[in-house]
């Protein structure tokens, strides 16, 4: 009897590869299953009232599986799992509004138990943000339920308290073998022959990074059946912090995805800054429209997802925002790098030279809500019209003689 091939959904075909693949059960965690049990045992015990410390703080670098396995240890349990970022709990009002309902209320899905994950607090820094993790530190002692908490650097000062407060789990970067061993299953089930010599050169520049490794092998598989070794190109990292001249020449220059992201993760800008300096300058570097629409489409997609990531408060498509963008500039070169002049986004500039311009015309909607009793988009859809006119017909002087009386 012939086997029928099981038919993917559409919306599935197109996700990363790193969520269209990624596990499903705890023993499929790659190199971190034994953290990734005992997390699940120490959840057991903290649902069955047990002594055990309130919250447990998985720690460790970035693609080793720790919000995956929040994710499957919830599903083992059967308990709803309420997912938060750093952005949510930023200060010690929003914990408590945020992170505080859900602590101490009942599942909101008839689930007998709920676990709530706090990802990527190293997020969490500066001065306004120490109420925040004073806040969480209170609410693991306060909280009825399991709380895990995810950093990549738990030895930094300002999680001591934390620290304390926690049962710490850590989880190690993936040994090469390992991520080889997930780099063929994944090719697999997407229908990709690939070398093992290939493979095993992703995963020796993932550098422990599961997660980046198949991202990478994602964008050098586009369009592809079959890779080789020629394929990958050479990789390798650059961690050092550089400006976005040099961030520019590395992605664009780089032989993979790996090394454009890492290129990336050196920058001194933030992601939606990244994206406008990508888009100012793909058309600088490419003048093949092929290539042009093979960079545009790849940026267009990390638009998606960072849009996805702030409108749906999911801080966990960030990264993959990142290697999309510049995995796909890197990708789009169809021959040998050649040097551009890269120049700074236009949007940004004009920007900057209207900042005052705008500075004062939200200052003066303020005004005008405080001494109206309206709302700033009220005032600008029904006031500011007759505000610019009166400045167009020199009557400055005027409205200035209004904005400043008592």
């Amino acid at each position: 009897m012939s086997r029928t091939a099981k038919v993917e959904p559409k919306e599935m075909s197109n996700l990363p590869w790193t969520e269209r693949f990624k596990p499903q059960t705890l023993p499929e965690i790659a190199g971190n299953y034994s953290a990734a049990e005992q997390l699940l045992e120490w959840a057991r015990a903290r649902m069955a009232g047990k002594a055990v410390k309130g919250a447990a703080l998985l720690h460790g670098p970035p693609g080793t599986g720790k919000t995956i396995a929040a994710i499957l240890v919830a599903k083992a349990l059967g308990a709803e799992l309420v997912e938060m970022n750093a952005s949510d709990f930023r200060t010690e009002q929003l914990v408590n509004e945020v992170a505080g309902g859900a602590a101490l209320q009942s599942s909101l899905f008839g689930k007998g138990s709920k676990i709530i994950f706090l990802d990527e607090l190293d997020g969490i820094s500066g001065r306004e943000d120490r109420g925040g993790l004073g806040a969480i530190v209170a609410l693991i002692r306060e909280s009825k339920y399991p709380i895990i908490a995810a950093v990549n650097d738990p030895w930094d000062p300002k999680f001591r308290a934390l620290r304390e407060a926690c049962e710490m789990i850590k989880f190690r970067r993936v040994a090469r073998p390992s991520v080889q061993v997930q780099l063929r299953k994944v090719a697999r089930m997407a229908g990709v022959s690939a070398s093992e010599e290939a493979l095993g050169k992703i995963a020796e520049w993932a550098n422990g990074d599961l997660r980046a490794a198949i991202n990478d092998f994602q964008m050098i598989a586009v369009g592809k059946k079959e890779i080789g070794e020629e394929d990958v190109g050479t990789l390798y990292p650059r961690l050092q912090q550089k400006g976005i001249f040099d961030v520019m020449k590395d992605v664009f220059s780089a032989e993979g995805c790996l090394d454009a992201k890492l290129a990336a993760d050196g920058a001194d800008v933030d992601i939606q800054m990244l994206l406008q300096w990508l888009n100012e300058n793909i058309p600088l570097q490419y003048q093949d429209p092929a290539e042009r629409d093979f960079a545009y489409t790849w940026l267009s997609k990390a638009d998606v997802y960072l849009s996805n990531s702030s409108r749906r408060q999911m801080w966990d498509l960030i990264p993959y925002a990142v290697e999309l963008a510049t995995g796909g500039a890197a990708m789009a070169k169809r021959g040998a790098y050649e040097f551009a002049k890269y120049s700074f986004p236009r949007r940004i500039s004009m920007m900057g030279a209207t900042k005052e311009t705008r500075g004062i015309k939200k200052e003066l909607l303020k005004e005008i809500g405080r001494r109206e009793h309206v709302s700033l988009r009220k005032a600008a859809s029904e006031y500011l019209p007759y505000i610019e006119a009166m400045m167009e017909k020199g009557k400055a002087s005027d409205l200035a003689s209004w904005v400043t009386e008592g």
